[in-house]
């Protein structure tokens, strides 16, 4: 027998941490049976806590009267005013506005001409002429805007602050840090808080859109800044130039692309949040999705919803020509036409401003009524034929998924709730996790919303794991596939540039208001996201590996599983992050049609002056879960360099 010498090495190998999870979970649920109704926090609809009653009788206190708030309110307040006198309302005296609709697409057409080219320049004017025939010219004029308001003051913090963060190392890391916390957290969250400081109105609307907007031209502008050669910065200033002189004629010419991407980006958060923001009186198309949707109206939501998306692409294909330009100066040929353009359009402003016609849209060619009319008939019709389908898939999935998992959440004691979450985030990330996770289930508990919290949370996991799965497929299909990739990529392109309102009213016609209709909206709205970021990831796979297994004899099915799979695990863990965020802010925003808990209190808090306080805890309960939930995910990427426990 051999001796056992004292010097001997025994590997003791840890369990997986998705066993420990796994072991937790079991525990949890036993735990449940036994503990059921205990300590889990209810409250009503209309019920409210103390801290909520203090919020609502303290609402006036922070903002009304202070000359800071006030004076931002009314400088940003005439803004608006005087781009809808321009373009949308009745001003100066006269019926019409500045501007007619004439005159609106012919500036548009000629400004899609003059920074694109012209096939955009004649997709702008048609699809602002759709836009009119729908009926809904003032109202996408408001929207317009609205947005065009919002973009421009977003612009003029977001750029310097991009390229301060470009330019500075520090500046770049603070900025990394809130950035990274404003894009966790879901329309919803930023309209209460302003309304405080900023009351109701179309200025806090404004003001909460540039705030919202404002993330991706930051970091975009900073990304644009710090990825210039270096060698192109050394021979600037090897020249004598100054830093001034480096930026304007080095750093900004060869970011220009990168930055208009940003802007790009702004401007689709931009219309994405002025549609939300009808919640706190926002004019525009958002005014008509939600009347329609309170009123189960699918037709008009529809058509309105239809305009949203016109106007969406309208934007998003003239800035993408913009960036895609060639950074030259124009020929001459090409200047004698702007000229001519340029006549044209003053002939059009003038038309637009002398004639009715001209001036306002004419109702008598409207066919917004009837694509109202035919999306109310289809919709009945979709749901006699496959109502008994769709509604049993409703039916089966709520009583056999979501209603015991939000009863487990919402059954179970709050401080089990909070320790099985606290685990999985030490397991995790150990305490970096562990620490804001306790931090956010105290402040959970606080804000007295518990249990709708755990309700929203159980509609957030459930559609996260149907996105993470269809995200998953499609990602590694896209990946391994050029030609799908370029199938699907402009589909997916454009999904991303739908604003979330859009997204509910089909499935409010498949599924009826209920708390899957939010659950299915989320889904589709966070699968372009995670498939892109799964295909990228897989895409990066380095081919030397693929090809290394595929040489052992590997079939296709043990490439994707033993090779691209773990090599991309750090962009699969992002792609559940971001799915997670993207389905957190859809599923709130069902609460506009019959998802309940956290959306139906934070939209509550704006009809119903004395609920006020409690959709404002509602909405820093959206930030409380998007926090822990970013956190969480975060803490389950895998560690750069091996570090971190083995898997």
């Amino acid at each position: 027998m051999a001796a056992i010498t004292s010097d001997a090495h025994v590997e003791v190998r840890r369990p997986r941490r998705s066993v420990v999870i796994g072991v937790l979970l079991v525990v949890w649920v036993a735990a449940y049976f036994v503990l059921s109704g205990i300590d889990t926090l209810p409250l009503g609809g209309q019920e409210t806590t103390g801290f909520h009653r203090w919020l609502t009788e303290n609402r006036d206190f922070v903002g009304q009267g202070n000359v800071v708030f006030d004076g931002i309110r009314t400088a940003v307040g005439q803004l608006v005013v005087l781009l809808q006198d321009l373009v949308s309302q009745p001003s100066f005296g006269r019926p019409v506005p500045v501007v007619g609709w004439l005159g609106v697409v012919a500036i548009s057409a000629y400004l899609a001409w003059a920074f694109g080219n012209w096939k955009v320049a004649v997709l702008t004017a048609a699809g602002l002429a759709f836009v009119g025939l729908q009926g809904l010219w003032q109202e996408s004029m408001d929207t317009l805007a609205l947005t065009i308001a919002a973009v421009l003051l977003s612009l003029l913090v977001a750029i310097p602050l991009g390229i301060w963060a470009g330019l500075s190392e520090r500046a770049f890391k603070v900025a990394t840090l809130i950035l990274d916390l404003m894009q966790t957290l879901p329309t919803f969250v930023y309209l209460a808080p302003l309304t405080l400081f900023f009351a109701i109105g179309p200025a806090a609307a404004t003001i909460a859109t540039l705030i919202y907007a404002a993330p991706p031209a930051v970091r975009l502008t900073a990304h644009a800044i710090r990825s210039v050669p270096a060698e192109s910065v050394e021979a600037s200033r090897s020249l004598g130039s100054t830093r001034g002189q480096t930026l304007t004629k080095v750093l900004l010419p060869m970011s220009r692309s990168t930055v208009v991407v940003g802007i790009n980006q702004t401007i689709m958060a931009a219309l994405s949040m002025v549609t939300v923001a009808a919640l706190i009186d926002a004019p525009g198309l958002g005014q008509t999705v939600l009347k329609a949707l309170q009123t189960l109206d699918v037709g008009v939501a529809f058509n309105a919803g239809l305009a949203i998306v016109v106007i969406a692409i309208v934007l998003d294909r003239v800035t993408t020509a913009a960036g895609d330009r060639p950074w030259r100066i124009a020929s001459v040929r090409r200047k004698v036409a702007l000229g001519a353009g340029a006549v044209g359009v003053l002939v059009a402003i003038w038309f637009s401003r002398t004639y009715v016609w001209a001036a306002e849209f004419p109702s008598s060619v409207g066919i917004g009524s009837r694509i109202a009319v035919v999306a109310a008939d289809v919709t009945t019709w979709v749901q006699d034929v496959f109502g008994g389908f769709t509604y049993g898939v409703r039916d089966a999935v709520t009583k056999g998924v979501l209603n015991p998992l939000e009863a487990l959440l919402t059954g179970s004691p709050w401080w089990l709730v909070g320790a099985f979450v606290v685990a999985v985030a030490a397991i995790l990330g150990r305490w970096k996790a562990a620490v804001p996770a306790v931090v956010c289930i105290g402040l959970l508990v606080a804000t007295g919303v518990w249990q709708d919290s755990m309700i929203t949370l159980a509609s957030t996991l459930l559609a996260t794991v149907v996105v993470v799965a269809v995200g998953l497929a499609l990602g590694v299909w896209a990946g391994r596939n050029r030609r799908v990739d370029l199938v699907i990529r402009p589909i997916l392109d454009a999904g991303q540039t739908m604003p979330p309102f859009v997204y509910l009213v089909p499935f409010l016609a498949l599924f009826g208001t209920s708390r899957f209709t939010a659950i299915a909206a989320a889904v589709v709205y966070a699968v372009p996201v995670t498939t892109k970021i799964v295909a990228d990831g897989i895409k990066a796979v380095p081919v030397a590996t693929v090809e290394a297994a595929t040489s052992v004899g590997s079939s296709s099915w043990q490439v994707i599983s033993k090779v691209q799979l773990p090599v991309a695990r750090r962009a699969i863990t992002l792609a559940v992050n971001q799915g997670l965020i993207y389905v957190l802010a859809m599923v709130v925003v069902g609460g506009l049609v019959g998802a309940g808990a956290l959306g139906y209190d934070v939209a509550a808090g704006f009809a119903q002056s004395e609920l006020y306080g409690k959709g404002l805890a509602a909405g820093l309960a959206i930030v409380l879960l998007g926090v822990l939930l970013d956190r969480i995910t975060q803490a389950a990427a895998p560690k750069p360099h091996g570090k971190g426990d083995k898997q």
